[in-house]
């Protein structure tokens, strides 16, 4: 693919990541009443697990499963299963758009350890970018943040989390297929899912109630993390992160319509930012583009 074309393909892809992301999120929520977050991603990880392979075996792409970098992968979806767990948590204690925004700290880290873990560039179009949408997400939670709680604390470390995932992603994507990546995200949080959920002894079965939304936690979470890869190999993370800002602006039209979340004025400004920072980014992007070394296809 020419390079003047990778940001936008990256964009298209982050679409698909946004989108999913969401639907994943209302899922997410109406399973809290039901099942503890272990629970939910013991059963989002199986599911995805049994996605993953249908979908290699169809593609005839098992045997690009690699087991050489097993430490890399480990690190990853410990920080991924720890993010992923806080988010789940928060989501029923603070609005929607509440969590998305400060989830969207890890774009901002991403962009400053990208120079010191993925020898990326930092530039002062990229700074602009990332104070503008670390302004945007200030301006969105300041209400929340001067009066600390339990929900913006566990968003705010899930942030950490995602971050931490995103990094050690890009560093997979040079050498790895995403079939290989989503195989490992899916079957080691199925463990690591597995232990947490039975620490109790207790596991609670899928019922007619929480099947679909499970169904659609698994498919939308493979969904999420295939757009996610694919988008990483088309651009730099410091390139595709920032445009997971734009889930901001959809998940808190998403919290209007079905939980009559209010759209506040900060949260109107603060979403414009976020807007204003992908475009500065992608447009940025799109004139220089660094060399793609070694990135592989699906």
């Amino acid at each position: 693919m020419p390079q003047i074309y990778r940001p936008f393909a990256a964009a298209l892809w982050m679409s698909g990541s946004i989108l999913s992301f969401s639907v994943m999120a209302v899922a997410g929520r109406a399973l809290a009443p039901f099942l503890d977050t272990f629970e939910i991603m013991l059963w989002r990880s199986l599911i995805g697990l049994a996605l993953v392979l249908s979908f290699g075996a169809a593609l005839g792409r098992l045997g690009g499963i690699r087991s050489n970098r097993l430490g890399t992968h480990l690190l990853r979806n410990l920080f991924h299963f720890t993010g992923q767990n806080l988010w789940f948590m928060s989501l029923t204690l603070i609005p929607l758009a509440t969590v998305f925004a400060l989830e969207f700290t890890a774009p901002i880290w991403v962009m400053l350890l990208s120079p010191l873990l993925l020898a990326e560039r930092m530039t002062r179009v990229r700074w602009l970018a990332a104070g503008a949408g670390f302004l945007g997400v200030l301006i969105v939670v300041r209400p929340d943040l001067g009066q600390p709680s339990v929900g913006v604390a566990l968003a705010a470390g899930s942030a950490i989390g995602f971050a931490g995932s995103a990094i050690l992603t890009k560093r997979l994507t040079r050498h790895e297929g995403v079939i290989s990546i989503l195989f490992w995200l899916t079957a080691m949080q199925t463990v690591l899912a597995a232990v947490a959920a039975g620490h109790d002894g207790r596991v609670t079965l899928p019922d007619a109630a929480t099947l679909p939304w499970l169904a659609m936690v698994g498919v939308t979470g493979v969904l999420a993390h295939l757009c996610l890869t694919r988008a990483l190999a088309l651009a730099p993370a410091t390139v595709v992160m920032p445009m997971d800002f734009l889930r901001l602006p959809v998940i808190a039209a998403v919290g209007a319509l079905a939980y009559g979340e209010a759209i506040t004025p900060a949260l109107a400004l603060g979403s414009a930012l976020i807007l204003a920072a992908n475009w500065i980014n992608i447009r940025f992007a799109n004139r220089q583009v660094p060399p793609q070394p070694n990135v592989i296809s699906l």
